[in-house]
């Protein structure tokens, strides 16, 4: 088999994990980079499946999801109509005027219910609305940035589109490149170190890593989508049709997911007349041919129903309404997990656990804290038995229920920047990244604007807003857990 080219670090993959990875490794160093993706451009999920909202980027009034994250919008704000969130500084506020501008806008308001005490010490529960970070994007936009960023570092990093990796290279346990499949034919690619950014381990589950498949049947994680988008349509108009129309809102979600014969709904988009058809195709693998070859079948069969029945149901809103566009890529949520050295799970979030290799401290969407911060450890992207191999994005070390927190796209991009930062410490020092040393690692990240806990150089007010509000844990969830000693999820 020819040999296609070697490099120190390579990184397959180019969604959000595999893009990061490949940046935050030239920006700490590394110079013999290749980012491998079998089309032909960024972003996978983000920019490919139109998931074009990425939430829970703040808790109160500190972005806890900086970093990569943070620099893909920083640099589209200047673009008309890239990108629609709270702004920075008034993440966190309680201002009523701001929270009704903000409801109209899927997860830019916390949802906030919470256990409290009342002046008497008897338990209530209150709510806590505040404005929360959460990014809509044009996703083409964001596609033409993520070139951008490749090639301020081409000295760096060598982009090989179109290009399938497909069979990990093994000597023993150790991983040596990884053959891939092109229009060239068959051919190898050799590495110092690999980094799987597949998002559903199609490298590691080939090395003799221990992994597990799919998630718990009923959370988000075990469904699959295929997201289109609807021009033409005033969601301002709808949003307010909504609030007078209760009733009539209700029911138009259930009748969508009678005509689909699965769960979608309308959800709002970073233009007024657009907005994007999410759905959840329940029980469905992003691994199995029949599973995705159905999805994209039944959601397209399903179009032009669901249009007309919206402008039939609301036409002040949607009279007006055609087709955009359909993503050009399935919309995947899980299949494998690795089971890493450590493996995540509801006691993270339940007890505030703390991991001294930690290298992202994120907000995420869980309703045990709140949505508060955890902390993923670098042993979560750390296969078992396999060595100069790392595993970030949305096939990561976490249990069948936990997977449903820690895949979306934020977390994608903070352990893909994490495990790039890893590879080229490792590299740099000649050690393999299962020794690598992780608090040079960690530092590097601060200085790549990652919020890490516990270092001197993070603001402390990050720590403050944390221990002032409990980590989060007032919920509900969180009260049972402590008064019952409950250690698996199922039993809440």
């Amino acid at each position: 088999m020819p040999v296609y080219d070697e490099c120190d670090i390579l990184v397959v993959g180019g969604g959000a994990a595999g893009h990061s990875a490949a940046i935050a490794a030239a920006r700490a160093g590394a110079k013999n980079i290749v980012i491998m993706e079998r089309y032909g451009y960024m972003g996978g999920d983000a920019t490919g499946g139109y998931v074009i909202m990425v939430p829970d980027l703040s808790w109160y009034d500190k972005q806890f999801v900086r970093g990569i994250q943070e620099e893909w919008f920083t640099r589209l704000e200047g673009i008309p109509n890239a990108v629609l969130a709270p702004r920075l500084e008034e993440c966190g506020s309680e201002d009523p005027a701001l929270l009704h501008r903000w409801a109209a806008i899927h997860d830019c308001v916390s949802r906030g219910t919470y256990w409290a005490k009342d002046k008497d010490g008897n338990e209530i529960t209150r709510d806590s609305k505040r404005l929360v970070r959460a990014v809509y994007f044009e996703p083409n936009q964001l596609k033409i940035e993520m070139d951008k960023m490749l090639l301020e570092h081409k000295d760096a990093i060598r982009v090989q589109y179109h290009s399938w990796g497909t069979k990990p290279i093994m000597e023993d346990n150790e991983v040596k490149g990884v053959i891939f499949e092109s229009k060239e034919g068959r051919k190898a690619l050799l590495a110092k170190v690999v980094i799987d950014a597949t998002g559903d381990g199609d490298l590691y589950s080939q090395t003799g890593a221990p992994f597990a498949s799919l998630s718990d049947a009923e959370t988000r994680s075990s469904t699959t989508a295929l997201v289109w988008r609807i021009g033409g349509i005033d969601w301002d108009v709808f949003y307010e049709w909504r609030l007078s129309h209760p009733q009539q809102a209700q029911a138009i979600n259930g009748r969508l997911a009678e005509i689909a014969g699965f769960r979608c709904m309308p959800i709002a988009s970073n233009q007024n007349d657009i907005c994007w058809i999410n759905n959840w195709h329940a029980n469905r693998d992003c691994t199995n041919i029949e599973d995705m070859s159905a999805t994209e079948i039944n959601t397209r069969a399903t179009m032009r129903e669901i249009m007309a029945y919206l402008k039939e149901a609301c036409p002040v809103a949607f009279r007006h309404a055609f087709l955009y566009d359909i993503a050009p890529q399935l919309g995947t949520r899980c299949s494998r997990r690795l089971k890493g050295e450590y493996i995540m799970s509801a006691d993270d979030w339940a007890f505030a656990k703390q991991h001294d290799d930690v290298i992202a401290w994120h907000s995420t969407i869980c309703q045990i804290n709140d949505c508060g911060p955890v902390e993923i450890p670098f042993r979560a992207i750390l296969p078992q038995v396999v060595e100069n191999l790392l595993c970030p994005g949305r096939h990561l070390s976490a249990d069948d229920v936990a997977i449903d927190w820690v895949n979306l796209i934020p977390q994608c991009v903070g352990t893909g920047q994490a495990a790039g930062v890893a590879a080229a410490v490792a590299v740099l020092d000649g050690t393999n990244v299962r020794n690598v040393d992780i608090k040079k690692v960690q530092e590097i990240l601060i200085d790549q604007d990652v919020p890490l806990p516990r270092n001197e150089r993070v603001d402390p007010s990050y720590t403050q807003c944390c221990e002032e509000h409990g980590y989060g844990l007032y919920t509900a969830l969180a009260k049972r857990a402590k008064e019952e000693g409950l250690a698996d999820f199922r039993q809440w």
